[in-house]
């Protein structure tokens, strides 16, 4: 009987070592660590082979792509985490995106470390040191606790519109709840834009009721509107409703909507308390609380103009 010949031995243990490999990068988002690779028998040597016969790819001095593909978001995630080190968690909304974040893309990764692991620079990577670290969870990969990743990708978003959209997104997809999030904030020290970002948290977290009654009739004086009605209550097939501003001897009425709004039923049970007070005659603004903080000129110069026709067709 002949034994096998070398080069047969050689395919065998290869096809062995594949089969391995890709066992453990299914389990990483199609990437694995080259020290997980280490344990379980895969050098470096037989890395470099992979690569060269275009089997395997590499990202970085840490992390080997089994087989070579384009790096889906969640394994790009990973991929920043691991060159980073193991003090390493992602922030911002990269942390956010590990959490199940949707509707929000970024060329940028943020990644955290204690302020004692050297600054790094990579391209697509934003490397934070920090003096105090967070909370980190290491279920998955590894990330920032997402109710302080809120705050810090809000801080750092590029603009006060796209750090309002974050927070609405966040608190809609139900990543972080109200609760965590003012609880975080509260924890919160020297932060940039911290005065809008007090102002649209409690908006986002409180709904309507943040921004308060004397608040809109403040906006009234501001743009040369009379003051509207206090606590109109109108009685529909669907019981009380309470409107947030109204000014009834035109039919005109306004509807803040908090951040709460878009979550479950609420914009079922908005749909049908709005249709309620339209049948009843009356002409209805919706604006977003956070719209209001955002684009404040715009939507007051809607209520300025439907204000004018309505008062001008009950003359």
């Amino acid at each position: 009987m002949t034994s096998p010949r070398p080069g047969k031995k050689r395919t065998a243990a290869r096809k062995a070592r594949d089969e391995q490999a890709r066992a453990l990068a299914a389990d990483h988002d199609g990437v694995a660590h080259r020290g997980d690779l280490r344990r379980i028998g895969i050098t470096r040597h037989h890395i470099r082979n992979e690569v060269a016969a275009g089997r395997w790819g590499t990202v970085g001095n840490q992390t080997v792509v089994i087989p070579a593909a384009p790096l889906s978001q969640r394994a790009r995630l990973r991929s920043a985490v691991w060159e980073f080190g193991t003090h390493a968690a992602l922030d911002g909304v990269a942390a956010l995106q590990a959490a199940g974040l949707t509707g929000f893309e970024t060329d940028t990764i943020d990644i955290s470390t204690p302020h004692r692991v050297p600054r790094k620079r990579m391209s697509g990577i934003r490397h934070h040191r920090r003096r105090i670290m967070p909370k980190v969870i290491t279920a998955g990969i590894p990330r920032i606790h997402p109710a302080i990743a809120l705050i810090a990708a809000a801080a750092r978003a590029v603009s006060e519109r796209q750090a309002a959209l974050l927070i609405s997104l966040v608190l809609q997809q139900r990543i972080v709840s109200a609760e965590h999030l003012l609880l975080a904030w509260a924890r919160t020290g020297r932060i940039k834009r911290r005065r809008f970002l007090e102002i649209i948290i409690a908006d986002a977290c409180n709904g309507a009721h943040s921004l308060g009654e004397l608040d809109f009739a403040a906006l009234c004086r501001k743009y040369g509107l009379p003051p509207p009605d206090r606590q109109v209550v109108r009685r529909t097939p669907r019981g009380r409703v309470y409107l947030d501003v109204c000014w009834s001897a035109i039919g005109l009425v306004v509807e803040i909507d908090g951040g709460h709004h878009g979550l479950a039923l609420h914009p079922v049970d908005d749909a049908l308390r709005q249709n309620e007070v339209v049948i009843s005659g009356n002409r209805v603004l919706r604006i977003p609380v956070a719209g209001l903080r955002i684009n404040e000129a715009e939507f007051m110069h809607q209520v300025l103009r439907a204000f004018a026709l309505l008062s001008a067709a009950a003359a």
